[in-house]
């Protein structure tokens, strides 16, 4: 049998391959059960074979009492009475054997999503964990090996006759376990003729993958099994797809070997040319990287190259009745980034109502105006100063209590929007106060997020370190909302003098304009998540770092709380 590298394909070598199945445990299971529901109670019967290079190691059988009758067409099915297992033992008495038996193996079953489906609802009924094992289900992958004019039924006695399984399927559990295994084997060998050798590789063969990704498995070959950015580049050079991986090689191969079933990426993996990679440090440089890279190529096969700077912002105009405005430049004195202009837009509607200032277009002059009233000063939503009803210094108010909740000093209209809310709650307008309540919500959470982000943004420096779990640091260097360098200190490693180079080969960042000073609110979204990990550490900062709350935390926070109660106790 030719199992060598077909032309132009590199040879790789037995640690890039993953696990062999020769060296696979697999523990082959069957099931009888009181019917096709999973329930804690439903199963009757368990039979195993726990094999590993053809050889089989153990097996394990039982019947079990299922503590409820039997019905007559299971028991002429199966031939398993209710005498049968009226000494069996309880389902909760047999997990613990069994879990110990599977432990640590990749469990094989014919149609698996039957068979774990009832084993998952046994564990949770009766307080145990299933585990996160690996496990193949024979029936997709006979239809994966052998074709539909080869095999006219899948079932588990036709594919056992077809492949000269020793042992004929009886449905008896343990009879049908050992005839999925000698199933199970025969189909191995078919797929080992088209290059499967792996334990990875039998999964990633389970969906179907055309000839023409598998052919390119090559381009992975020598990618480095470590953090990174990989780019698929065309015929031209063209970046056509940029993504991050924790071990660049092993997901890169996945694009050529396996569970890609997406339309787009099989067309790029079509016409990728050549894979490129670029090591990081740990996977936030790479998150960051893989930000700063879709939006410099805008690739066609990322769906965020749309959209690479597609921010909203809403702030105050200037002039004499100022009214809210989304504008796509940030600014000084104004709040986002909002992901979409319908989201700054109902943003920005909300603010206005909690802090009365008008929301028509027009520019109003603070000498004299002679326009007429719209509905939203009869209905006590604005003071007309577009018909003199409203001067200057009765408007100002509204415009302070907005720039103080955008600026982050006051958080007076979200209270004033919580009283609108409860008002409406208690009239029993509950449609009304059900729109209400989101778009406060809504209005909450951004101006929360706009604080945070914008506190991170305003430091010159910060340097953090988290642990990478095997008793060393990640380390990260941020100015101004921006990673300007990234390393590791690993274990044993005194992280001091790793963290001083990393400072003086940091990226110089100029404070740029706007509460973020420059800075992509997605880059600096993803710093935040990642500072606020369990374990982090702050090593120093330029200047104290703390997310605000006295606004856009708690207060806030309580307020709408306390709306959303009164909603929910009158509508309930």
């Amino acid at each position: 049998m030719d199992t060598g590298p077909r032309p132009g394909q590199a040879q790789l070598a037995f640690d890039e391959l993953g696990t062999p199945l020769r060296d696979t445990t697999f523990v082959v299971f069957d099931l009888e059960t009181t019917g096709t529901k999973p329930g804690p109670d439903g199963i009757t019967e368990i039979g195993a074979v726990k094999v590993r290079a053809g050889q089989v190691l153990g097996e394990f059988a039982t019947l079990v009492n299922p503590g409820a009758p039997i019905p007559p067409q299971i028991v002429e099915l199966t031939g398993i009475t209710q005498a049968m297992v009226y000494d069996a033992p309880r389902i909760e008495r047999v997990l613990p054997a069994f879990l110990e038996f599977i432990a640590g193996t990749v469990l094989v079953a014919h149609n698996s999503g039957f068979d774990t489906s009832f084993m998952r609802a046994a564990c949770e009924g009766h307080g145990y964990v299933w585990p996160r094992a690996t496990v193949v289900c024979t029936v997709k992958l006979a239809r994966r090996v052998i074709p539909r004019e080869e095999a006219h039924s899948y079932r588990l006695s036709s594919l056992a006759m077809l492949l000269g399984a020793r042992t004929r399927p009886t449905h008896r559990a343990l009879d049908d376990a050992r005839a999925t295994v000698d199933v199970l084997h025969a189909l191995l060998e078919r797929v080992g003729n088209v290059g499967v050798h792996t334990l990875e590789e039998l999964v990633d063969y389970l969906p179907e993958v055309t000839a023409a990704q598998r052919r390119k498995r090559h381009l992975a070959a020598d990618l480095p099994a470590r953090p990174g950015v990989y780019l698929f580049r065309g015929p031209r050079e063209e970046v056509l797809y940029v993504g991050t991986a924790r071990d660049l090689r092993r997901r890169v191969r996945q694009y050529f070997t396996g569970s890609e079933s997406r339309g787009r990426i099989r067309e790029m993996v079509a016409l990728a040319e050549r894979v490129e990679a670029i090591e990081c440090a740990h996977s936030l440089e790479a998150e960051i990287r893989e930000l700063r890279l879709i939006a410099a190529h805008r690739p066609m096969y990322n769906r965020r190259s749309k959209n690479p700077h597609h921010a909203w912002w809403i702030g105050l105009t200037d002039e004499a009745f100022p009214r809210l405005s989304v504008v796509r430049l940030p600014r000084a004195g104004t709040l986002g980034p909002f992901r979409s202009q319908s989201d700054a837009r109902t943003a920005a509607d909300t603010l206005a109502g909690a802090s009365g200032l008008r929301t028509c277009t027009q520019r109003i002059s603070a000498k004299s105006a002679s326009g007429t009233p719209c509905v939203l000063f009869e209905l006590g939503r604005c003071g007309a100063p577009c018909a003199s009803r409203q001067t200057v210094e009765e408007y100002s108010p509204g415009v302070a209590a907005a720039r103080e909740l955008i600026e982050g000093r006051d958080g007076s209209p979200l209270r004033t929007a919580a009283e609108q809310l409860e008002r409406l709650s208690g009239g029993q307008h509950y449609e009304q106060a059900a729109r209400h309540r989101d778009e406060l919500a809504d209005l909450v959470r951004a101006v929360g997020r706009a604080h945070r982000l914008a506190a991170l943004a305003s430091i010159a420096e910060l340097i953090a370190a988290s642990p990478d779990g095997n008793g060393g640091w990640e380390l990260s260097v941020i100015r101004f909302g921006k990673l300007a360098s990234a390393g590791v200190a690993r274990r044993g490693v005194p992280p001091m003098p790793i963290v001083e180079q990393l400072v003086a080969a940091a990226e110089t960042v100029l404070p740029g304009e706007g509460p973020l000073h420059g800075a992509s609110g997605e880059e600096v979204g993803v710093l935040l998540r990642w500072l606020a990990r369990p374990g982090v550490r702050l090593v120093r900062t330029t200047r104290p770092w703390a997310e605000p709350t006295a606004v856009a935390g708690w207060r806030g926070w309580l307020d709408l709380a306390a709306g959303a109660r009164t909603l929910e106790r009158v509508a309930g």
